[in-house]
């Protein structure tokens, strides 16, 4: 497992896009420049003769306004725009093909490019001053970073800056960091064959994965942490096994089945979505189960709310002579954006309402907002230093969650 940022990338550094890097209209070049002197360049390889250096790319575009980040795997070419030039001294480029997230990105936009050991470049870009770039940010250890005038800024790779939040953000937008990633590819088929198990039996199976054995009671985030971290880099492997024979085998009686392709990709996305959100509650309940704490798991309250965590029973909840202010509920959102609002409408006895995620970094005016409604944000211990001092200090870890359940 990696334990810092160091782990995974050897060089990383950001900027705003200029008019040349993104407009299409006003240059046609499809290239940013300021690697080189940025530190990226060294890690890239600058040959003397003018070779140009094919890398693999994945290319990110976060914004608010799509249902998911569009992210597209490519081959950028790094090269010496004024090789041919010997009047003026190098000037190396990245040129990139129009793609999806190309057509995204517009000057103005922060970029980030990270260089990984494994030899494939991380580009993010997403709006200035968004949510997004404050969260891409503090991950990559830049929340107080200016950016340059003219190039990117680099950023020094700290050891103190952890990398499971950011291993956990880019699996779950479904990019798998770093060749050296444990394989558990044989282990997984020789249990379950060529298809998708069911997402408890899979939670199960990836926490017997993991060589570290947790006392539940006295390490509840770090055994959710680490149980989340492998199984999202397990089910990859076997969904990339299962997705690359399927393209291999075509879609259709021709292979060439545009519908049958598409109807296969939503498929995909809807079982990314739906099975991590799963997973995460099954771990939950596992720990809070070694902890011993009673409550039913998507229970009914009112009509037909589920929360998905409700103590300390169904039973307690519909009992109104039962104390409110010994119930509560847990609602588990690996991420959030405006789903934590959903929350605030389940389980109407429990004024003071608890909801845990695995977000890294989410802005202050979202939990000052989130503190304003009476909703409580638990934040697994080992994420909480990607939020800012300020929200820190309001924010509760899982074990305080569970501890304050037990007193109750």
């Amino acid at each position: 497992m990696f334990d810092q940022l160091a782990d995974i990338f050897s060089s990383i550094a950001f900027k705003y896009l200029s008019v040349v890097d993104a407009d299409p209209v006003t240059s046609n070049q499809h290239e940013i420049g300021g690697l080189s002197r940025a530190g990226i360049g060294q890690y890239l390889g600058m040959p003397a003769d003018g070779s140009q250096i094919k890398i693999k790319a994945t290319l990110v575009y976060l914004d608010e306004f799509s249902s998911a980040p569009v992210i597209v795997e490519d081959t950028v070419t790094w090269y010496d725009c004024r090789y041919q030039d010997q009047s003026r001294g190098p000037e190396w480029r990245l040129y990139y093909k129009s793609n999806e997230v190309s057509e995204r990105f517009q000057p103005g936009d922060f970029f980030l490019v990270a260089f990984a050991k494994d030899g494939n470049l991380l580009m993010i870009f997403c709006p200035p001053k968004s949510d997004f770039e404050g969260q891409v940010r503090t991950l990559f250890g830049a929340r107080d970073k200016a950016a340059n005038l003219t190039g990117l800024t680099k950023v020094s790779i700290s050891s103190s800056v952890i990398a499971v939040p950011v291993k956990l953000m880019l699996t779950q937008i479904g990019i798998d960091i770093g060749s050296e990633r444990q394989n558990y590819l044989d282990e997984i088929l020789e249990r379950f064959g060529e298809s998708f198990p069911k997402t408890r039996e899979f939670s199960e199976f990836s926490r017997g994965l993991v060589d570290e054995e947790f006392c539940l009671k006295a390490t509840p985030d770090a055994a959710l942490i680490t149980w989340m971290d492998t199984e999202e880099s397990a089910f990859r492997q076997l969904e990339k096994h299962i997705v690359q024979q399927k393209l291999r085998e075509g879609f259709g009686e021709n292979g060439d089945d545009v519908d049958e392709f598409v109807r296969f990709s939503l498929s995909v996305q809807n079982r990314r979505k739906s099975r991590s959100g799963h997973a995460f509650e099954n771990h939950i309940e596992v720990i809070l189960q070694g902890n011993d704490v009673n409550f039913n798991r998507g229970a009914k309250s009112e009509g037909r709310q589920k929360p998905d965590f409700l103590f300390p029973s169904t039973a307690c909840y519909q009992d109104l002579s039962f104390s409110s202010e010994k119930l509560r509920i847990l609602g588990a959102k690996t991420t959030c954006k405006d789903r934590w609002r959903q929350v605030l409408a389940e389980a109407a006895r429990i004024d003071r309402k608890h909801l845990i995620t695995m977000e890294p970094g989410i802005s202050l005016a979202q939990t000052t907002q989130m503190e304003a409604m009476n909703l409580q944000l638990v934040v697994p211990a080992g994420i909480q230093s990607t939020y800012l001092p300020e929200q820190v200090h309001w924010l509760m870890s899982f074990a305080d969650f569970i501890e304050e359940i037990k007193n109750i």
